[in-house]
């Protein structure tokens, strides 16, 4: 599991993948996900609650998403990091 605190990337994720949560019932929002089989299994918790119990703790998920509808920094992809491209002057 993958515990997301950035609230930025939070709201993303939940805009793009048209999720019924309300981030409004959260005072410090931290959305702990794991990627597999192409499937995002996600749930949202309150910051404190967590950092009691601890991220080792979590064992299930709320929801279930398909990757394609999640975010880029969601997958694990070295292959689609374009930054490391170098590009050759010579051609």
């Amino acid at each position: 599991m993958i515990a997301e605190r950035d609230m930025k990337r939070i709201k993303e994720f939940f805009e793009l993948s048209d999720s019924d949560f309300s981030l409004r019932k959260y005072h410090k929002p931290v959305l702990v996900y794991e990627v597999a089989d192409d499937k995002v299994r996600y749930s949202l918790w309150e910051a404190d609650i967590l950092e009691k119990f601890g991220l080792k703790n979590v064992d299930g998920w709320d929801k279930t998403e398909n990757i394609a509808f999640c975010p880029d920094w969601m997958r694990d992809d070295e292959e689609d990091d374009l930054d490391d491209i170098k590009l050759d002057d010579d051609l």
